[in-house]
């Protein structure tokens, strides 16, 4: 289970709709715990597929833009990682939106999945943010929903 506030959820929401058309994509900070993932903080970021900041990706076709693809910057990453040691967080996990399809992760979005992330994909229909779905890695790299819960 993954637990956002709703303050969470309304700049998620409002990233994707400034966006849209094109994926959005950001990074999640929070605590661990038995219970599963408390949200601390969401950090909007640029989304950065088909630009050089993006060359670890750029093997995969090019064809598909920013309305298909995400990436954020392995700087932005780092400095990321480095934000949240400093406040006693975790990356717990990445979110972005797709444009106009279900909140259900790609083939991509698999692929290039960390094991211990949630994902949160928020489905932007016709510009406005609407279902918002969470997902994890199983043991054989398959995503399964997590349950995601929004408190006020």
């Amino acid at each position: 289970m993954i637990k956002l506030r709703e303050e969470d959820w309304q700049i998620i929401r409002s990233h994707a709709e400034k966006t849209y058309p094109e994926e959005c994509c950001g990074i999640i900070f929070g605590d661990r715990n038995n219970c599963g993932k408390t949200v601390v903080e969401v950090m909007p970021t640029e989304n950065v597929w088909g630009t050089e900041a993006a060359a670890d990706f750029l093997d995969e076709e090019i064809v598909h833009g920013r309305r298909q693809r995400y990436a954020i910057a392995p700087q932005v990453m780092l400095q990321a990682q480095k934000q949240a040691r400093v406040h006693s967080l975790d990356i717990i996990g990445i979110y972005h939106s797709h444009t106009d399809h279900p909140a259900i992760p790609s083939e991509f979005d698999r692929e290039y999945a960390w094991q211990e992330y949630s994902y949160i994909i928020v489905s932007v229909q016709k510009g406005k943010a609407s279902e918002m779905k969470s997902w994890c890695l199983d043991d054989n790299h398959q995503f399964q929903q997590e349950e995601l819960k929004i408190k006020s």
